[in-house]
């Protein structure tokens, strides 16, 4: 049955008047998908949400990585709940952001030294910042297409090869900021040896996802990641590990852990703060000793380390540790995953699957995406037709074609087994 949105374009009407876009992030706006209201949802329980024509999908965006736990968790509800009651903030230290950083040490070790902030954004920002202090060098390497939040820096376009320095990818952003960062395909070490040799002396870290997921799902070629960090620390700079999307997601811990490759700086956000607003950077004492209150480095935050957010934390990551939450998330990811590739390829569509743990993406292109330029092959109309066809039979994903689908503790296989069903109606129609 084909859903029906008089109400969310309604309130779609009222928000552009007083709201920019008519969204509070551009990643929820239907722009890319041919335009028009966005979904606007009133509830979630479990695997599903709930939109305000009363409309029930089976939820796939996860809040793009952040709804690790569904929608209503017993366990993070009553989290919530028993923290609220002493208080949201105090502006104090409190024992649970020491048993929180204790934690996070004991899954990822290189973290030493943590400090815990309120966006991704912000994480990876003060990480830079860090190891531009910690080195005294001014520039970064970036890899091509890896969103790193909406500091300036990170929206830098890449020049026309590794010896051509970026340009600003969005309004506002300066030339002078570009000419602090250089641009590089990921999975390419030819490039960024180049870039090094040009620029190393300049050059306070290397900054990537380990394993992408801001272009859709890709992983890191064999060597990849380790290359990297011999180049990175032969040129005498640092390896920053964007997290945000994949600590806790695609293992306990991170791609660090299931990689085996230890940067000297990550950040975290999204899953640890089990639905509500966390982050977190760290790395070696070494380095993280040069934030304030100990070093010259400058960083701070009115909510960091608030008392709910770090309760809640806590009760998430103990959710997370329990024996067989990433095998099953796993085995639940792989059969959707590849049963969607299979029904898309019966109805004679070319598709690639890009897919770390309980994310994947599905890339409508002939080849397989191995980094940004790869990726934009997927086609936009193919992915916008998905969209569509899903959304109005009750699936919904991020309205992106460079959004991975995104699984919680709380889908079911029968959850998987309506998705499948749906999609193959969808794609039979493509």
């Amino acid at each position: 049955m084909t859903a029906r949105y008089e109400q969310s374009a309604a309130y779609y009407e009222r928000a552009v008047a007083r709201i920019v876009g008519g969204v509070n992030s551009p990643a929820r706006s239907f722009k890319s998908v041919g335009g028009g209201p966005p979904v606007f949802m009133h509830r979630g329980q479990g695997p599903y949400l709930y939109d305000v024509d009363g409309n029930r999908y089976i939820d796939y965006i996860g809040a793009f990585g952040a709804g690790m736990f569904g929608h209503g968790h017993p366990e993070i509800v009553a989290a919530i709940a028993r923290a609220a009651e002493g208080g949201t903030i105090y502006g104090t230290p409190n024992p649970w952001e020491v048993e929180l950083a204790e934690r996070i040490h004991r899954a990822l070790p290189s973290m030493e030294r943590v400090r815990f902030v309120t966006t991704g954004t912000e994480a990876v920002m003060s990480a830079v910042r860090v190891a531009r202090a910690f080195t005294g060098r001014p520039k970064i390497v970036k890899m091509e297409g890896c969103y790193h939040g909406h500091s300036d820096f990170a929206l830098i376009a890449a020049g026309s090869g590794p010896s051509q320095l970026g340009t600003p990818d969005s309004a506002g952003v300066t030339e002078g900021v570009a000419r602090d960062v250089i641009t590089v395909p990921y999975n390419d070490l030819d490039s960024l040896g180049e870039a090094l040799d040009i620029w190393g002396p300049q050059v306070a870290a290397v900054l990537l996802e380990p394993i992408v997921g801001n272009f859709g799902v890709a992983q890191p070629r064999p060597g990849y990641l380790e290359g990297v960090r011999d180049l990175a620390h032969r040129h005498g700079a640092l390896l920053i590990f964007d997290e945000i999307i994949t600590g806790f997601r695609v293992a306990y811990g991170g791609a660090q852990t299931l990689l085996g490759v230890e940067p000297d700086l990550t950040t975290l956000g999204k899953i640890i703060g089990g639905g509500l607003p966390l982050a977190a950077y760290g790395g070696r004492a070494e380095i993280m000793d040069w934030v304030a209150p100990l070093g010259p480095a400058y960083q701070a935050g009115t909510l960091a380390g608030n008392p709910l957010s770090m309760q809640v934390a806590l009760a998430a990551l103990e959710i997370l540790s329990r024996p067989g939450v990433y095998e099953r998330l796993d085995a639940d990811a792989a059969y959707l995953a590849d049963r969607l590739v299979q029904s898309a390829r019966r109805h004679g569509l070319a598709v690639q699957l890009g897919r770390a743990g309980s994310m994947f993406t599905l890339f409508f292109c002939d080849e397989p995406v191995v980094d940004y330029r790869t990726a934009q092959r997927s086609d936009p109309e193919r992915f916008a037709a998905m969209f569509r066809g899903l959304l109005d039979r009750g699936v919904a994903l991020a309205p992106s074609r460079f959004e991975a689908w995104m699984l919680s503790v709380q889908h079911t296989r029968a959850d998987l087994e309506e998705t499948l069903q749906i999609a193959g109606e969808v794609f039979a129609q493509m």
